[in-house]
């Protein structure tokens, strides 16, 4: 069984509709759902069989009905903290999923049977979650309990899961007390030594364990003994590590199973009927545990690691599996990701050559940083083998610009047939894939194709036809000034908003209009400036910032020259992407105010009469450097609300995409994001996001749920105007945008 509290693919508001909890079926691969509030109180459940009775029984079948219209509302659950047991004999009845509730009714964990797994803390240990990466401490601080710390502090600046030490009681482990015998082997000689003059008293021990604590780093602890692990069990050790010479040690693995805590076992000295004979006690005691495939050199030559028996090991065992390393580098566990280990575990040292087989082996400090941060790296690299390969957004952008479309010979009539003469291959793509070539041609046109221009899907499927909307706020759509006629043509727009590129900052504006415009509009500032420059107003470069500052005011002195031809507007919006991003990393959480106020000031010292800054909510990962940038302000609903506090003047746009992105990063729920942006709104982008970097796709296709969103919109920004924001939605006439508006225009 597994306990988790990573149920966002598991659940669905109660105002979704039928179509999105299907396709959340689909894709979570656990035939059901569980229906909770905006607050999240659970109130149902909808399995795939409901969903059949529903369309059975129903009279007015309609996938876009509420999920509360459909939702089972007996649905079983249990509070936090029931006995596994308990859970455990529901499962006998053919459940596969159990909700388990807190105090007030909010859904806050799910149980499920077919997997494996448990948690330490807040910390998920599964097939399904990152590695658990220890920091092996043992006694490599040689005694000292200044060095056990500083080795904490190393091990914290890694990122690391949790710091690990050792614990024996020398009189009751070792025969003669643990005196050293001459007569005994040497080996056993050289370790009784080192023993004797580096061991931490038990009192230093968990000194350092509240250390680690205070540092916000788990401590763990090998108990190589009865009576060492009846000391932790009166600290309180959340869960153990059981060292290799001990995986046979029946008797001790029965008491640490006994504590009902979860723990690791090191394999290294077992021959796998020995390792079989260990799991089979263990599953009989019902025990929480993961196996590490481990050799027990000290240093393990690269020959004898025998990675691959990972997968052996998990396969002979159906266990959780980890890798715990005696050899030199980090090259071993790095590859032990792509095996399937769950658990990493190696030492940490600040010198190899102190006295101590351990040190031989261990990482230094930048070592493990290192190791860290490439085993992430993996893990996000390795993605999934449960669904179909897709299009990622990086590269639907470089297929735009490198790969090849369908292209019109020569001008082609509406009502004219599709003839495979009239078409040649040509780059850039962004029309229609060369794949599509058969399908293409037959067709008969249903628009007029000028020569050298792109085939689009529609002109297989169909065109989508703009058409006057409705809605009850303004919106718009948009444009560039060499399309802007052409889109504004046959709709009802009520504003658009002009993209500026670097290159439009240069035109004459009277070359695209020569008399007032009849409708509103507003402005997005280019975020990439000639010669590579990102815009950035915090910039820890004076010459940087400077010139961020006069390339933005150059932005608002255009925007003022527009609203000459568009009167209608006062104070037109321009929306900011005002920087803040890192292409090394997330920032400190302390240097934080210090890069808001830069902003603030930035944004002080241009002339900002006559219009409005709304500076763009933004997503954890930009698009900057194909999504391997990290943005660190305007992210969090908290921190913009605290920033418009302090700076009435400034406004935000607020972009559902990059919101949706961030919440899906960090676990924050999009309607309690909106509403606590929403005083400080005036212009917004709506648009759909899937995952974490998945931006601008089609709306309908994503994570957003669009009627609750526009129901709360309605309710917090009435009157706020938006446009659908989505990628490449300008292509074939905008039609791209006329089919998002069609989509939205059923919340009004």
């Amino acid at each position: 069984m597994l306990l988790t509290k990573n149920i966002q693919k598991h659940i669905c508001f109660t105002e979704s509709n039928v179509i999105d909890v299907l396709k959340k079926i689909n894709e979570n691969k656990s035939r059901i759902i569980f229906v909770v509030t905006e607050h999240g109180h659970l109130e149902g459940s909808i399995s795939d069989g409901d969903v059949r009775r529903w369309l059975t029984e129903g009279k007015n079948l309609d996938l876009n009905a509420l999920a509360k219209t459909v939702m089972n509302r007996n649905v079983k659950k249990f509070l936090v903290g029931t006995e596994r047991s308990v859970i455990e004999k529901i499962f006998h009845t053919g459940v596969d999923c159990i909700p388990l509730i807190d105090d007030n009714g909010h859904l806050v964990q799910l149980a499920f049977q077919a997997r494996s797994g448990f948690f330490l803390g807040n910390r998920e240990i599964s097939d399904n979650s990152p590695s658990f990466i220890i920091a092996e401490i043992g006694n490599n601080h040689q005694g000292s309990i200044e060095l056990a710390k500083e080795l904490v502090d190393h091990a914290v600046d890694a990122n690391v899961d949790c710091v690990k030490f050792q614990m024996r009681n020398m009189k009751k482990l070792y025969k003669d007390s643990g005196k050293n015998d001459v007569s005994a082997d040497l080996g056993a000689q050289y370790t009784l030594d080192l023993l004797s003059k580096f061991q931490l008293s038990t009192e230093e021990l968990i000194e350092v364990f509240d250390y680690a604590k205070s540092k916000g780093v788990l401590p763990l602890c090998t108990p190589w003994d009865l009576e060492s692990l009846k000391v932790l069990e009166e600290y309180g050790m959340s869960a153990y590590k059981v060292a290799s010479a001990d995986f046979t040690n029946f008797e001790l693995l029965e008491a640490i199973s006994n504590t009902g805590k979860p723990f690791f076992c090191s394999t290294g000295m077992s021959s796998e009927s020995e390792i079989q004979e260990s799991v089979a006690f263990l599953n009989g005691l019902g025990a929480n545990y993961v196996l590490l495939h481990c050799n027990s050199t000290y240093p393990t030559p690269f020959k004898d690691v025998n990675l691959k028996y990972l997968t052996r090991l998990k396969e002979i065992t159906g266990q959780l599996v980890g890798y715990s390393g005696h050899e030199r580098g980090i090259c071993i566990p790095v590859a032990s990701i792509a095996l399937g280990a769950t658990v990493i575990e190696k030492h940490l040292t600040v010198d190899t050559s102190l006295e101590g087989t351990d040190h031989k082996v261990s990482l230094l400090p930048n070592e493990l940083k290192d190791m860290v941060v490439q085993v992430r790296q993996v893990e996000e690299g390795l993605g999934s083998d449960k669904k179909p390969r897709e299009v990622t957004q990086g590269e639907l952008m470089n297929r735009e610009n490198l790969a090849k479309s369908l292209v019109a010979i020569k001008d082609i009539q509406c009502g004219e047939i599709i003839t495979r003469d009239l078409v040649e291959v040509k780059s850039p793509g962004q029309g229609l894939q060369p794949n599509r070539l058969n399908d293409l041609v037959g067709k008969k046109a249903e628009r007029d194709i000028a020569k050298g221009s792109f085939f689009y899907m529609s002109d297989i499927v169909g065109q989508i036809n703009k058409r006057n909307y409705k809605f009850n706020r303004p919106f718009g759509v948009p444009v560039r000034y060499h399309d802007f006629r052409k889109i504004i043509k046959d709709t009802n727009l009520d504003f658009v908003e002009f993209h500026l590129s670097y290159n439009d900052m240069k035109v004459d504006l009277s070359e695209y209009f020569n008399c007032e415009e009849s409708m509103g509009f507003a402005v997005h500032s280019p975020e990439l400036f000639a010669n590579d420059h990102i815009l950035d107003l915090c910039s820890d470069d004076p010459e940087y910032l400077n010139q961020s500052k006069a390339l933005l005011q150059d932005v608002i002195n255009i925007t003022k020259q527009l609203n000459k031809y568009f009167p209608k507007t006062n104070d037109p919006v321009i929306v900011v992407n005002a920087g803040g991003w890192d292409s090394k990393g997330f920032i400190d959480e302390g240097l934080k105010a210090a890069k808001y106020q830069l902003i603030a000031d930035a944004l002080n010292d241009l002339d900002l009469k006559g219009v409005t800054i709304a500076i763009q909510t933004m997503p954890p990962f930009p698009w900057h450097f194909g999504g391997q940038s990290y943005h660190n302000l305007f992210v969090c609903a908290d921190e913009i609300v605290s920033f418009c506090k302090k700076n009435p003047q400034i406004k935000i746009c607020l972009d559902i995409s990059h919101s949706m992105m961030s919440c899906n990063y960090y676990g924050w729920d999009l309607l309690e994001f909106v509403a606590k942006v929403a005083p400080y709104n005036v212009h917004l982008h709506i648009v759909d996001a899937k995952g974490v970097d998945g931006e601008g796709v089609a709306i309908g296709k994503g994570d957003v749920d669009f009627p609750a969103l526009m129901k709360l919109l309605d309710e917090v920004n009435p009157k706020t105007q938006f446009i659908p924001e989505v990628w490449q939605g300008h292509k074939n006439g905008g039609e791209g945008f006329w089919s998002a508006l069609e989509f939205l225009e059923k919340f009004n």
